[in-house]
Formats: structure tokens, sequence, C-alpha cells
């Protein structure tokens, strides 16, 4: 956020020492622990808890932040009407863009094919490796995520770690007093209130990003090691290829056309993406997100809604993944997949990458069940990239980080609940121009 310090009413702000910045701790820790897992592996691959247990103390704070930020946006709105029309511009948003996603996955692996060198025979590979994720394929199902939705109860909401649930929560809560009007402002001035120490709780955990990134990086680096990129190194450059096309051609033309550049964003958003990259995690900076987006002059309810719902639907880097890492199994095993069989598998992905939303290692769930529909493709083939997935993961999870912020944005351009005054001062780092809401420990820019 803001590269200021605080200052007194009426002075200018204080440019924040380099080293005193968040994104610059984030990158300390990022190179220490590749450092760590490369010349001391079995140290690095036992720092895993170091990572884990800051994700945790992230997710631990996320239900309530997307809670208090949705009900009090809800509540405060003019009129209810407004609500439908962010979440069916923001799904059609999604539906869109996270297909194309899929597409441009199928496309490169037919350009680049970069499996087809491999000639792997399918009978030598072990199912075992992947059997986790072929049985988390199985309870995967539209119903069962649909139901999954609704909670046990109202609390069970804030404690299932469902994001999906706390929103479904979060607007039955805020609609309901948003109906009731002046009656119920004294606990809407509460909420707002607990907001604010919720997110003073964020800026005091965001402290130990550092700690997390180091732990993360040493772990994968330790356990996987650098040479099993060298081993799949043409599937791992060609996935981060082809992201970074997506976010730059595709996000960026979207972004031009709705008034912003997105190398702008990119930088705006620099601390949260070396976060996100250091604990492989998008949701480690979920809670950043949100704020800085409202920093940036988009309206409060509009980042309730969209980024949590993106969250789940919204997953280009993990569909992009889907249809790239399908047929780089396919061409490493020999196996040649008709047009009605890549159809097929593009309509499949469609399907899985929204009904395993929240599953934990959804990237290699949602390619299981995807293959799973896709009979000519062995299963097994997933033990190919079983080795590199830890590498892809990173890119998956900063690619479904910008693909996100892009369209929180562009639902609040096309809602006309966008200060573009506010998001200009942003992106051009006018820092002291924007009003705080945290206080500045939480800066990483």
């Amino acid at each position: 956020m803001g590269a200021v310090a605080t200052s007194h009413a009426g002075e200018p702000p204080r440019p924040q020492p380099w080293w005193q910045m968040l994104y610059v701790q984030v990158l300390i820790g990022i190179a220490a622990g590749v450092l760590v897992g490369a010349l001391w592996p079995a140290f690095g691959a036992s720092l895993e808890w170091l990572g884990l247990a800051f994700v945790n103390l992230v997710k631990m704070i996320i239900a309530p932040v997307i809670f208090l930020t949705l009900v009090t946006g809800i509540a405060g709105a003019r009129e209810l009407g407004s609500l439908g029309r962010v979440v069916i511009k923001a799904l059609a948003y999604f539906l869109f863009f996270s297909s194309l996603a899929l597409v441009v996955g199928l496309i490169v692996a037919h350009v680049v094919q970069p499996g087809a060198s491999m000639h792997i025979d399918p009978h030598t590979l072990s199912e075992a490796k992947v059997a986790g994720y072929e049985k988390q394929a199985h309870e995967t199902s539209i119903t069962g995520f649909v139901m999954a939705i609704i909670p046990t109860t109202l609390a069970s909401a804030l404690t299932s770690g469902s994001i999906l649930q706390v929103l479904f929560v979060a607007i039955l809560f805020g609609v309901g007093l948003a109906g009731l009007g002046e009656r119920v402002r004294p606990l809407v001035d509460l909420l707002e209130q607990l907001s604010l120490v919720v997110f003073r709780l964020v800026a005091i955990l965001m402290r130990a990003a550092p700690v997390g990134a180091f732990g993360a990086m040493a772990f994968t680096i330790g356990k996987y090691g650098v040479g099993a990129l060298w081993n799949l190194g043409g599937l791992v450059a060609t996935f981060y290829a082809t992201s970074a096309l997506f976010v730059l051609v595709v996000l960026g033309l979207v972004g031009w056309f709705a008034g912003f550049s997105i190398l702008k964003l990119l930088r705006y958003l620099k601390g949260e993406l070396f976060l996100v990259l250091g604990a492989s995690s998008s949701e480690a900076a979920l809670p950043a997100l949100m704020e800085k987006l409202e920093r940036a002059g988009c309206d409060k309810e509009v980042v309730g809604v969209v980024v949590p719902a993106g969250y789940s639907f919204n997953l280009d880097g993990t569909n992009i993944y889907m249809t790239l890492a399908a047929l780089f199994i396919a061409q490493a095993t020999g196996v040649h997949l008709s047009l009605g069989e890549q159809l097929i598998l593009l309509g499949t992905a469609m399907l899985t990458s929204k009904g395993a939303a929240g599953v934990t290692g959804a990237g290699f769930a949602t390619l299981a069940a995807t293959l799973m529909v896709v009979p000519t493709i062995p299963v097994a083939g997933m033990a190919l990239i079983l080795g590199v997935d830890r590498f892809m993961s990173e890119c998956r999870s900063l690619t479904n980080f910008i693909g996100n912020a892009v369209a929180t944005i562009v639902v609040a351009r096309w809602e006309g609940r966008l200060d573009a005054d506010a998001l200009k001062r942003a992106l051009d780092g006018k820092a002291e121009n924007i009003p705080p809401r945290i206080a500045s420990e939480t800066d990483m820019d």
C-alpha cells in the first residue's frame, strides 16, 4: 500500500526507508528461502510449517474481512437492486474470461506441443501418486458444490473456511440490515468500527509475511529441487509464458477498454503479488487486495461481492493450467485427441473449474476430475507433472489474483461505482491522496 510513513496533519508524508517496505522484506525472504532450500535441502523441506502457518494466519482473518466489508457495504447501499446487477455482471465476466483462459491454454498446447518429445508408455506410470486427487475428484460434483454453499448455521459460515459460505451469509445479513433502515443504524456503526479493528489485525499479521515466504520457498526448493524444473522445464516455461501473455495482452486489453493500464495496476499491486509468489497462495493477499481496490476508488459493496466470488469462479491461471496440462499429458503418452474429445475436454473443464472451487489442491484436483471424463487421456499421467506442480502453483495463484483485481475494477466501472480520479491517483502512485483506512504498518509499496 502507500510507500509513505505516517506524518502529522498538514505535514507532507515522509518517505518510508526501503528496508521497512514489506514487499522488500518479502523479496528478501523469498531469496533466502531459495538459498536455504538449494544448499540444505533437508533443512529447507522441514520449514514447510512456516509457510503453512502464515497462510493459516491470513485464512483466519479472511472470513471476518469478507463478512464485515460486504455487510457494511450492502447496509449502506441506496438500493438493493444494484446488488443483483453486480452479481449478474460479475458472473457474466467470470464465465467469459475463465472460458477464454481454457481456450488459450488449449491453443498454446497445440502450437508449442510441450509433451510431444517425451514418448512415455502410460502403462509404466503409477496411479498411486495421484490416487488422492482422483478420490477428491470423485467426491466433487455440481450438486455437492451447491449444497456446500449453505452453512449448517449462520455462525458456522464464519468458521468453516469456505469463502462461498461467508459470501452467502454476508449477503443475507446485509440485505436484512438494509431492509430495517435507521432502526439498526447503531449496529451498522458498530460493524463499521469492528471492521477497522479487523483491518488493523490484517496489518499486524502482514508483518509475518517475510517469514512465511521464506519457509514456503525453502520447502519448495528443498523438497522438489531445482532439478525438477529442468526435467519438465518446457511445460513450466510454456505455462509461465502463456499466463504472462494472458495477463499482458488479454487482461491488458480489458484494462485499456476500461480506462486503466495493466502495467500500472501490476505496479500498484506489486507488494501483494510478491506476497502471493512467496506464499504460493492468492488467499494470502485477499484482505490486502480488497483494501487496495477500495483505496483505488472501487465501491465497497462491489469489492465485497466481486473479489470473494472471483476467488471461486474467476480462476484464469487455474483454467490455463488445466487445458495445457491435459494436452501435455496426452502428447507425452502418445494419445491423439479428436476434435470432439477436445471439445468435451473444454466443456468439462468449464464445469469442474467451478464445481471444485475451494477444494484443497484445486488445480490438481480439477485436472483429475476433467481427465476422468475424457478416458482417452490416462489419469495416471498426472504423475508426470506432480513434481513441478508446486512451481506452477505460484503462477496459477498470481494469474488468478491479477484476474480478480481486473474483474473488480471492470465491474465497478460497469456499475458506475468507480471513482476514476481515485483510481488514477492510486495507479500513478499518489499515495498521499488516498484516504487511510488501516495503519501504514501494512504498506507494501
